[in-house]
């Protein structure tokens, strides 16, 4: 099983191609998005463990340069048309 996050994310508006860059080449992030509104990215991170979470949203996403802020939202649940447990589980090895 794995856990998914959707990370809400404020950049210094200087800074969003290169924050959003340094982002996207964290594990565990498997896309950013440029957006319009209060923030300026959106990062969608999938990890095999909520442990995990941490080192990726706190000790990674929040401390790249140019990040101001960030809110992230934890999923519950996933509803896909595509099998998303089975397409991002490769890589990763049961315990």
């Amino acid at each position: 099983m794995s856990v998914h996050a959707v990370v809400l994310i404020q950049c210094e508006i200087d800074g969003i191609p290169e924050a959003a860059q340094a982002i996207a080449d964290i594990g565990g992030v498997s896309e950013v998005y440029s957006v319009a509104g209060e923030f300026d990215l959106v990062a969608i991170v999938r990890v095999p463990n909520h442990d995990d979470l941490a080192e990726v949203i706190p000790s990674g996403i929040a401390k790249v340069d140019g990040v101001e802020r960030t809110e992230t939202l934890i999923a519950f649940q996933v509803y896909s048309k595509h099998d998303l447990e089975r397409l991002f589980s490769i890589g990763f090895e049961e315990s």
